[in-house]
């Protein structure tokens, strides 16, 4: 932790990171990332 406490900037992008990370959470974004992963595999390996 003391680290962070002396770099500030990286404490402040770490906070913003885990922000963001929980609104798109919430916002149900990582299922459609997973979607559209799942979707260009199938179409890379020729099943879609």
């Amino acid at each position: 932790m003391s680290y962070l406490r002396e770099n500030r900037a990286a404490a402040a992008a770490i906070l913003a990171a885990l922000a963001f990370l929980l609104i798109g959470v919430g916002r149900g974004e990582a299922a459609v990332v997973l979607r559209k992963a799942v979707t260009i595999c199938m179409e890379c390996i020729g099943l879609g």
